[in-house]
């Protein structure tokens, strides 16, 4: 029978239990109407998978399927399903619940994401999948397998805190973006849509090397946060032809505010996708006095999706990978969540699950 891993059920409170990792045998699915059934080829974690461990995330389900990042081979189809996903490699959309609105999901049940939730039960992390054919876009022919299963969650997140919160026109050629806590996986896709629409960028790490990893990839140059005057080298780093940042893209919280607020030019956006040194944020006079807008933004929409997927095929945009371990194998997956528990990635982790085709062909 097919396999697929899961979380098991153990005694702890949220925050100090950590759910150990399940190896179960799944019925291999049966497509019905428009479903078809994909053989998975890979498939990446994203933080919610640790904070599910940990009890930290809503909804937790056991026995459920992990993952919602995920790429793979349409092997069989439903009765109504289009005949053209037959043998297609395909990434999924990572979740279910929102269409197109530019504010919101439209479901009252709100966004519901794939991987191991009682609202959504199906994940990426098992040998087939059953989905319906409106969640897929054919993968990008340059992109591996590994790279491909990187790109769905994240580069969702991505694309609307820098395409749509910050808006296209501060991502043209001349305009200065700031992509803070570069390494993971949403300020590493930001960093590369801004570079490749022509903006010069610009990032922030507590990890000298990271940033080196990160010019490497195009940005222009990048600062310390851990330094008090931060800003001010950051200042210096900027063009003499525009001495003012354009947009921020954060996912840190805490003092953005205050500090980009000496930084950004009138009317400068912070696109705000993540709070992960401080639940809290002031916003001060300084700002207000700036029209500095402040936005919250998280994942996207299902058109959201599709235009980042034709984007990343158009532009042969880059997907970052930190590591690759290989088959369903409890032990090397442990060892990717342990990666992420002391943030050493650059990058995405990612589950190599079966070997069919998709070799880089950057």
């Amino acid at each position: 029978m097919p396999k697929a891993i899961s979380i098991s059920k153990i005694d702890g409170k949220p925050g100090q239990v950590y759910y150990p990792l399940s190896l179960d045998e799944v019925p291999k699915p049966t497509p019905k109407g428009t479903q078809v059934v994909i053989k998975i080829h890979a498939a990446a974690l994203n933080h919610r998978d640790l904070f599910l461990r940990q009890h930290l995330y809503p909804g937790i389900a056991f026995g459920i399927p992990l993952l919602a990042d995920g790429v793979g081979t349409v092997v069989s189809l439903g009765g109504e399903a289009d005949s053209k996903w037959k043998g297609k490699r395909v990434v999924l959309n990572p979740g279910t619940g929102w269409k197109d609105d530019i504010d919101g999901p439209e479901d009252k049940g709100g966004y519901k994401i794939l991987g191991g939730t009682k609202t959504l039960p199906n994940g990426t992390l098992q040998e087939y999948v059953l989905i319906d054919q409106s969640e897929l876009e054919e993968a990008p022919e340059h992109l591996s397998n590994a790279e491909a299963a990187a790109l769905p969650l994240t580069g969702l997140t991505a694309w609307r805190a820098t395409f749509v919160k910050c808006g296209e026109r501060n991502l043209q050629p001349g305009r200065n973006i700031l992509i803070t806590g570069i390494g993971g996986g949403v300020a590493l896709a930001a960093l590369e849509f801004a570079r490749a629409n022509g903006a010069n960028v610009f990032v922030t790490s507590s990890n000298d090397e990271k940033i080196k990893k990160a010019i490497a990839l195009g940005a222009k140059g990048g600062v310390n946060y851990k330094e008090d005057d931060w800003d001010k080298k950051l200042l210096a780093l900027l063009p003499a032809e525009n001495k003012q940042l354009d947009a921020i893209v954060d996912g840190a919280g805490s003092d953005v505010v205050s500090r980009g607020a000496r930084l950004l030019k009138a009317g400068g956006i912070i696109s705000v996708y993540g709070m992960t040194v401080s639940p809290k944020m002031p916003f001060l006079m300084q700002a207000v006095l700036k029209n500095i807008e402040v936005k919250g933004s998280t994942m996207g929409s299902r058109k959201e999706f599709k235009d980042m997927v034709a984007f990343i095929s158009a532009k042969k945009a880059k997907v970052v990978v930190s590591r690759v371990v290989h088959g369903l194998d409890l032990d090397a997956i442990n060892g990717l969540f342990e990666d992420m528990k002391k943030a050493t990635q650059f990058g995405k982790l990612v589950i190599e699950i079966s070997k069919e085709g998709g070799e880089s062909k950057l």
